[in-house]
C-alpha cells in the first residue's frame, strides 16, 4: 500500500513539474510565432557572399 502512496505522489510532482514548465514556456513567449515554421521550408536560405580574387 505505501508504494501506491509513494507512487501516486511521485506521478503528481512529475505532472506538477511539467505544468510549471509549461506555463513557464508560455510565458516566455515560446509559442509566439505559430506562423514561420509552417513555411520556414518555403523561404530561400541566403547564399554567402564569396569573393573569388583572380591571379
Amino acid at each position: 500500500m505505501g508504494v501506491i502512496i509513494f507512487l501516486v505522489v511521485a506521478a503528481l510532482m512529475v505532472a506538477g513539474g511539467f505544468l510549471i514548465s509549461f506555463f513557464w514556456a508560455t510565458n516566455d513567449g515560446q509559442f509566439d510565432d505559430t506562423y514561420t515554421p509552417a513555411v520556414r521550408i518555403l523561404f530561400d536560405e541566403e547564399k554567402p557572399v564569396e569573393n573569388h580574387i583572380e591571379s
